[in-house]
């Protein structure tokens, strides 16, 4: 069965706070974050401003395209990446040199050639959790609604110290004020 079919072809589920909260230690202080497929309530984009970051995010329900944008002056770039366009995203990401950690589906991570060899010829970095990610439909609510059947991590480039860590995460931290 294809993971797609699974996800139902969503590509709008929302990361909950314990999975932001392992990347964010990596961070350096003050920095700036684009968040580009992220709406003002995204708890990245909540997070991070938290921890006194400056962000900029765009979402393409407000008219901003990743794919026709230019990225803004940032430091790092971070988000969950819609798991539909993952390798055209990554390519594009890898293409700009700007720091970035984005948060994908492991499985079949390496298995299409394109990406088999954009890994290849690139530096990259993988932040690896104990538990698997459960997603939200909606941040009002908070409740989990997507448990896939396969792991998320963390695809990074010049962000992690090493070229595998790995986190654990607290399945219960679902908001920013628990």
């Amino acid at each position: 069965m294809k993971v797609d079919m699974v996800c139902n072809k969503q590509d709008e589920y929302y990361t909950p706070f314990y999975a932001i909260k392992p990347i964010a230690k990596y961070i350096k202080p003050h920095s700036t974050v684009w968040c580009p497929f992220d709406v003002d309530a995204s708890y990245y984009v909540q997070y991070f401003k938290k921890l006194e970051h400056t962000v900029i995010n765009t979402h393409k329900a407000n008219g901003e395209d990743f794919f026709t944008i230019e990225p803004p002056k940032c430091d790092y770039i971070i988000s969950n990446i819609p798991y539909s366009v993952k390798t055209e995203v990554l390519f594009r990401l890898f293409e700009y040199d700007i720091p970035f950690a984005v948060l994908v589906g492991a499985v079949g991570l390496f298995e299409s050639q394109p990406r088999f060899h954009m890994f290849k010829d690139n530096k990259f970095e993988i932040m690896y959790f104990n538990k698997r990610v459960r997603y939200m439909s909606d941040y009002t609510s908070g409740k989990i609604t997507a448990q896939p059947p396969f792991s998320s991590v963390y695809v990074c480039h010049n962000v992690l110290p090493q070229q595998i860590v790995f986190e654990e995460i607290d399945l219960h931290e679902i908001t920013i004020g628990e």
